[in-house]
């Protein structure tokens, strides 16, 4: 099994589509340049990961002398999360959040191996009801969620472990190439006021 589970997760990643994750990097650059903030959520496996994922997009993306990516993961705020599900059904525990906090042209990141999570996609279904971007990462084949969101990034692999751990990737590659792109547009900025000053 290790040597399976092994060789299946490399060639998951090998066939990963750089560029569906570079699209997803453009979106989360531009969010970062108009001070959206991106709203991240998940169930089980990827609720950990969304929280994963807002740690390394809020710390891992800072660069000195520019503004910090606003990232919130809805999955960390337990007592909403179980009153929603309790009180009116588990169904409504991220567009509720979703409700009070997001704006027109924040983002959505979507977690979901299936793709067919009731709550997930009512989450995406209200964000692009009121004007903001949906990203989805999800499992093969990707489910209505790949259908549905805007920008989709499909782990190609078909246990659903794996298409954790390439969600898990995912995050780390996409944090650490927005951080290097911010880093350019430091430069350039800083490039660009010496050459008018």
């Amino acid at each position: 099994m290790v040597e399976r589970y092994l060789g299946e997760m490399e060639r998951a990643l090998r066939n990963l589509s750089r560029d569906d994750v570079r699209r997803v990097v453009g979106a989360l650059f531009d969010a970062w340049r108009w001070e959206k903030t991106a709203w991240i959520i998940g169930n089980g496996g990827s609720a950990a990961t969304a929280s994963h994922m807002m740690n390394d997009l809020c710390k891992c993306t800072l660069v000195s002398g520019q503004p910090r990516f606003r990232a919130m993961a809805l999955t960390d705020n337990v007592p909403l999360l179980t009153a929603i599900a309790n009180d009116v059904e588990y169904a409504e525990v991220f567009v509720e959040p979703l409700r009070t906090h997001m704006r027109k042209g924040d983002v959505l990141i979507a977690l979901s191996g299936s793709g067919n999570s009731t709550n997930v996609l009512r989450a995406v279904a209200y964000a692009k009801e009121i004007g903001a971007l949906t990203i989805g990462l999800c499992g093969a084949p990707g489910g209505m969620l790949a259908k549905s969101a805007d920008l989709t990034v499909i782990v190609p692999a078909e246990r659903i472990g794996q298409q954790e751990d390439g969600h898990l990737v995912l995050g780390h590659t996409i944090a650490l190439a927005l951080r290097e792109r911010i880093e350019l547009h430091a430069v350039r900025t800083s490039n660009a006021s010496a050459v008018a000053g």
